[in-house]
């Protein structure tokens, strides 16, 4: 049998998140671990993000509880996540067992996590700086502080109030050079708001837009139209080939939901990055991991660690790229 262990972690954020789904102060997640008959255990995250998501951390926990009482009913050869899938089909709560059994597959095998999804994984990834500030000075001396750390692309929230006076802010803050993203998390009604909005924002300069609608039809008729590249988040729709990007989050069932989800919208003509619900450590580890797998030379949203008041542990971003780790397990 298969003993699953629980906890809860709590990281506080150093300054408020505002974003369109509402404003974070603090971050909770369930750190489970896996012990095996081996000796061998691995370990993993569930990272639930209610007013983003609609799951609640308390469904999630009731589903590891769950999974718990499966995993000692079956062997362990079996296909564990399978067995808890058909438990309870909750893809924020299966992502927690996913990571265990990536992190016990590599410190079995003694193989770097990222070459067990592919030989010839990236050994870094390009990652971007999250401006959360909401005020024109603050979000300007957040990104003059992102480009001296040495990141090339910055997010920044919109949908929130002043986004053009925000964005005129970032964008004299960086330079002409460094790429600034935008993520309304559907904050847009319709496509025709989406598209005046993108518009009146474009000429700053825009790599991309994140989910400035919700649905699939809807984001086919932005990204028609729109003057920025759109990317599809929150829609979740991978192989609909609405979008040009798709953006991938390890906390949607783990990584192996990842790169079923990166398969899909590959080919349905889409290209994919990776990008964090301000997860904890072994889900930006895993984040990690998958993007190096995947071969992702587009900077993927992982540095959000950097928002915790206190240090995790976790790999960290040094000019702009997060090192793969090289021993194994997942950090």
């Amino acid at each position: 049998m298969v003993k699953l262990s629980v906890r809860t972690v709590r990281y506080a954020l150093r300054a408020p998140l505002r974003a369109a789904w509402g404003e974070l102060h603090e971050r909770e997640t369930l750190r489970i671990r896996l012990e095996f008959p081996d000796g061998m255990y691995g370990e993993g995250e569930a990272a639930p993000l209610e007013p983003y998501d609609g799951v609640s951390l308390a469904s999630v926990s009731a589903a590891i509880d769950a999974y718990a009482e499966v995993l000692r009913g079956v062997e362990p050869s079996a296909d564990l996540l399978a067995a808890c899938k058909a438990e309870r089909d909750l893809p924020q709560a299966l992502a927690a067992i996913d990571l265990a059994l990536w992190d016990h597959a590599s410190r079995r095998t003694q193989t770097p996590l990222a070459k067990l999804i592919h030989p010839l994984a990236n050994d870094e990834v390009a990652v971007n700086a999250t401006i959360g500030a909401d005020d024109r000075a603050g979000a300007a001396e957040a990104a003059s502080t992102a480009v001296r750390d040495g990141f090339r692309c910055v997010k920044v929230k919109v949908g929130i109030g002043d986004d053009a006076g925000r964005l005129a802010a970032v964008r004299a803050a960086v330079g002409p050079d460094v790429l600034i993203r935008v993520d309304a998390n559907g904050a847009w009604a319709t496509p025709e708001e989406a598209l005046a909005n993108l518009r009146a924002l474009a000429p700053v300069g825009l790599e991309l837009c994140e989910e400035p609608v919700h649905g699939v039809e809807a984001l086919r008729a932005v990204a028609s139209e729109s003057p920025v590249r759109i990317a599809m988040d929150e829609t979740h729709a991978p192989s609909s080939g609405a979008a040009e990007l798709v953006c991938l989050k390890i906390s949607r069932g783990g990584i192996s939901a990842v790169l079923d989800d990166a398969r899909k919208a590959r080919a349905a003509g889409s290209s994919v990055y990776l990008t964090s619900t301000f997860d904890g450590p072994l889900g930006i580890a895993a984040g990690v991991h998958a993007a190096a797998g995947l071969r992702i030379s587009r900077a993927c949203g992982l540095a959000t660690l950097q928002n915790f008041a206190e240090p995790t542990g976790a790999p960290e971003p040094r000019g702009g790229s997060i090192a793969v780790p090289s021993v194994p397990g997942l950090a």
